[in-house]
């Protein structure tokens, strides 16, 4: 749906303007005769600049959906008298637009998983997927309610990601800050004082002289070529797959955050297979959409590879097994899961194993990289302090004798 400016009238013959999404005039003239609004003239809106996101609906927003939907459903409440009154309790703006478009599609003849696919860019095909199988099996109440979890779940780990990485980037920008200041300002001055003094100059303050001298001459490119790096990094890795692919491949070995970045990987992927799954969806489209989730390229196509040893006749502990991803533990839990008929409640213990995983990752990162930024401050300052000292100490020492 694009979104149309509009100039209508309304019965008293007052006129009215504002915007309304639609696929065509038509369509935009249909919606607002629904509306007792006649159309008398619409185009399409193309925002110069977009401030807010306000082509976008936030996950709190997307909580805030499911949970609604899933009291007024287990309450008996129809879909669509549940959609209306969401709507009429929302502020303006596009995520009410988007409510509006659901509550049309339904009223057409739609059901309400068709009715979300008309939305490709804010109800993704796993979320879809999951309430069609709700609708099937005629649990959607639940289904929402697990969608919610998800949706809970996946707000409080990037919440806590951002309170993990907040404190140690502050740090590392005053380490940058410091270190600039020493090696342009400070530094100079008093390194200036101990090459006039005519003695022998030790290693470790020639090498400070020489980093001092590069800030001094060279500061725009240190301060330049980080940028250009990460601009080039991007295009290469947005226009070349095999750059994708080592650039994905990197990430996972990375020191303490590749790990972890698996991991949060990987529990998106089960959280949502078991979403899937226990919804009513087959093993091999549970996995197909979960793994398109899955951001990291080698992990995808370790999950796709996963995916056809199934569809060969594989087990999904055997297929899983092979794919070196998963720990000994997981592929047991699936293993018990597949010889006792309960694969779904395997599935769900894996997502759980994954979340706590991910959850206990981040908060060890977070107390390993607050004293490393603090050693690594400490170790320059030291390097410093020993450099431009110890030449005086010697001076003194041999003025004494």
């Amino acid at each position: 749906m694009s979104e149309y400016w509009y100039r209508a009238m309304n019965p008293a013959g007052k006129i009215v303007t504002g915007a309304l999404a639609a696929d065509s005039l038509v369509e935009l003239e249909t919606r607002l005769g629904k509306q007792q609004l006649e159309l008398i003239r619409g185009k399409p809106h193309k925002p110069i600049l977009q401030f807010g996101g306000s082509k976008s609906v936030s996950r709190r927003e997307m909580i805030n959906f499911c949970f609604h939907l899933e009291q007024l459903t287990g309450a008996g409440v129809p879909v669509l008298d549940g959609l209306k009154d969401l709507q009429e309790s929302l502020d303006r703006g596009y995520f009410q637009q988007v409510i509006g478009g659901l509550v049309e599609a339904i009223e057409e003849g739609r059901t309400f998983s068709q009715a979300l696919e008309t939305f490709p860019s804010i109800f993704p095909q796993s979320f879809t997927s999951i309430v069609k199988a709700g609708e099937y099996s005629g649990e959607l109440s639940t289904v929402m309610k697990d969608l919610m979890d998800s949706l809970k779940w996946q707000d409080e780990l990037i919440a806590q990601t951002k309170k993990a990485l907040t404190y140690p980037a502050f740090v590392a920008v005053v380490v940058i800050g410091v270190v600039f200041f020493l090696m342009i300002y400070l530094v100079p001055q008093m390194l200036s004082f101990i090459t006039s003094m005519g003695q022998e100059i030790p290693f470790h303050t020639r090498a400070l002289i020489f980093v001092s001298n590069c800030f001094v001459q060279y500061w725009y490119m240190m301060l330049s070529i980080p940028f250009i790096a990460i601009i080039s990094l991007r295009i290469a890795v947005k226009r070349n797959e095999s750059a994708r692919l080592l650039f994905d491949r990197f990430m996972l070995k990375v020191w303490v955050l590749g790990p972890i970045l698996e991991k949060i990987q990987l529990a998106r992927f089960s959280n949502h297979f078991a979403l899937l799954y226990n919804s009513g969806v087959t093993v091999l489209d549970s996995l197909k959409i979960s793994q398109d989730i899955v951001a990291n390229r080698v992990l995808r196509l370790a999950l796709s590879d996963a995916r056809q040893q199934i569809a060969d006749g594989a087990s999904v502990s055997e297929a899983f097994d092979q794919t070196q991803l998963f720990p000994r533990l997981v592929v047991r839990m699936l293993g018990v899961g597949e010889n006792t008929g309960k694969l779904g409640d395997s599935i769900l213990n894996v997502s759980y194993f994954y979340k706590r995983d991910v959850d206990d990752a981040i908060e060890r990162m977070q107390s390993l990289i607050e004293p490393s930024m603090t050693v690594i401050l400490g170790l320059i300052l030291g390097w410093v302090m020993m450099s431009v000292l110890g030449p005086i100490y010697d001076l003194m020492t041999k003025i004494k004798t």
